[in-house]
């Protein structure tokens, strides 16, 4: 069905992405290609400076080692981290690489949330492909 599968997750969350997984298993095509993507906010600067020196580096490195093992457990997936607004950046990641499917978690949410998690309902507002939502 699909040929360009995208999968956003969130690191250190509740989530667990087997779920989405399971789905980009059975909605993708033979041979599909399946991206495990991760987007990092952007930090002020008024707090980076703050910092320790190199512990921004280290976090992204811890980050990216977390990514890639998440990404193991779907067969033949890459794992890509990019920076930005999550919301913002999923979809030019979309636009950017062909993606004909986006399965996207939504956390439980409250009321505030209106039934999907803000960055879930960012992408199915916007994003030029199909999304499927798990919970």
């Amino acid at each position: 069905m699909y040929k360009n599968i995208l999968i956003p997750v969130l690191l250190g969350a509740e989530q667990d992405p087997k779920d989405a997984y399971r789905a980009a298993q059975s909605l993708g095509d033979e041979g599909a290609q399946y991206t495990v993507l991760h987007v990092l906010e952007i930090i002020p600067a008024y707090v980076t400076s703050q910092m320790e020196p190199g512990a921004l580096e280290q976090t992204h490195k811890e980050a990216e080692a977390t990514l890639k093992a998440m990404a193991a457990d779907l067969p033949g997936a890459k794992a890509k981290m990019i920076s930005g607004h999550s919301g913002r950046a999923i979809l030019d990641f979309i636009d950017d690489h062909d993606i004909d499917c986006v399965i996207v978690a939504s956390h439980k949410p409250g009321l505030q949330d209106y039934f999907l998690g803000s960055t879930a309902a960012h992408v199915v507002r916007h994003a030029p492909c199909a999304v499927h939502v798990t919970r």
